[in-house]
């Protein structure tokens, strides 16, 4: 009897599409003690109370157990950083069941296409582009113009998580300066340093990057964060009720007025949600020239119908809510699976915890 092996707790991975093989090989080599099973469920089909109640710990993109099934769980894991899709699920809204999120895995890719789209902008690649499909090869001064680098340029991060700490540490490799933006004051060095996930050797872990920190939930907050004289201004906030439509013509108006001399127009970058932008007015502000181009990973609504405006305005980068993909995604976001239930197991606390009623 005292030898008696105790059961596997259950690993459930309820996603809206098969791995290979080889996935499902690895992640059971990372969780030798948990037996690993997994389900195929279109986004946000309830998971069965089967298969709920066998699982100590469920991983998902927006399938969830219903609350009466999942009051055994351990935790449940999202692939995702953000949980906009999910907000209004019973399991977040009628239960204590402990949630945590993918923050943290989007870092490196993420920062990588916002230099891939600043570059293509600051070096004129569409043109160099175009001319090789058409074998031009052209003369120096028909590529010379706007052309500018990144030393000395000035980068705001609305939003300074793990993808922005990493936005930062490329902006700094290229000779920039950050700035960043949070809701709540970090006035101290505890309060600055980044107690989520982070992959190894990646972001701003202390938060020392940025020349100067800024903060606040209102307008005035904001507009003063936006007449530093910002020549980038990163987009990487969760979408709440507050950040909804948080930039517009106002706002834009506002950091082309503050541009430094000689310096092209302001440039704005969104990989957060695209309903923290007023479209309409981006619209506009890139047709003025009032901002001189944007890269957005995302839109409103996503897809974007293949009518919309917004894909023939000037200066205007899309791809389609692509731009945390990787090959090293889903391994990244189980190796947090594996800390949370090394810390469930001693009993403290998890990482990427959600909070509910902040929304993130």
């Amino acid at each position: 009897m005292g030898d008696a092996t105790l059961p596997k707790p259950n690993i459930l991975l309820a996603f809206y599409q098969e791995f290979p093989a080889a996935f499902y090989d690895e992640v059971r080599n990372r969780f030798p003690d948990a037996e690993v099973t997994s389900l195929i469920l279109e986004p946000g089909t309830p998971i069965p109370a089967d298969a709920a109640k066998k699982a100590a710990i469920v991983v998902t993109s927006r399938s969830l157990p219903r609350p009466e099934d999942a009051k055994h769980i351990k935790f449940i894991h999202f692939l995702s950083a953000g949980l906009d899709k999910v907000i209004h699920d019973p399991i977040l809204t009628d239960s204590d069941v402990p949630v945590t999120t993918s923050s943290g895995i989007h870092g490196p890719p993420i920062s990588e296409w916002t230099l891939l789209n600043w570059l293509a902008a600051s070096r004129n690649f569409n043109k160099t582009y175009e001319d090789q499909k058409k074998h031009i090869w052209g003369k120096g001064e028909d590529y010379a113009v706007g052309i500018q680098d990144h030393v000395g340029k000035k980068i705001g991060i609305l939003g300074y998580g793990s993808i922005g700490r990493q936005i930062a540490r490329v902006s700094v490799a290229l000779g920039a300066t950050v700035y960043a933006f949070t809701a709540s004051p970090k006035p101290t060095p505890a309060s600055r340093r980044d107690n989520h996930y982070i992959v190894p050797g990646t972001g701003d872990p202390d938060g020392t990057l940025p020349v100067s920190w800024h903060h606040g939930t209102d307008k005035a907050s904001l507009h003063s964060f936006l007449s530093l004289g910002l020549d980038h201004v990163v987009v990487s906030l969760p979408l709440t009720p507050q950040t909804t439509h948080l930039l517009g013509a106002e706002e834009f108006a506002l950091l082309a007025a503050h541009k430094p001399r000689g310096h092209r127009n302001p440039y704005l970058t969104n990989i957060s949600r695209g309903q923290v932008i007023d479209q309409g007015a981006l619209i506009a502000s890139l047709k003025s020239g009032e901002l001189s181009g944007a890269a957005l990973d995302v839109t409103d609504p996503e897809p974007l119908p293949e009518d919309h405006p917004l894909w023939d305005a000037p200066n205007v980068q899309i791809s389609p809510h692509i731009s945390a993909l990787g090959e090293e995604y889903f391994y990244r976001s189980f190796d947090i699976v594996r800390e949370n239930l090394e810390r469930s197991r001693r009993g403290e606390p998890l990482i990427n915890a959600y909070k509910r009623g902040r929304g993130y």
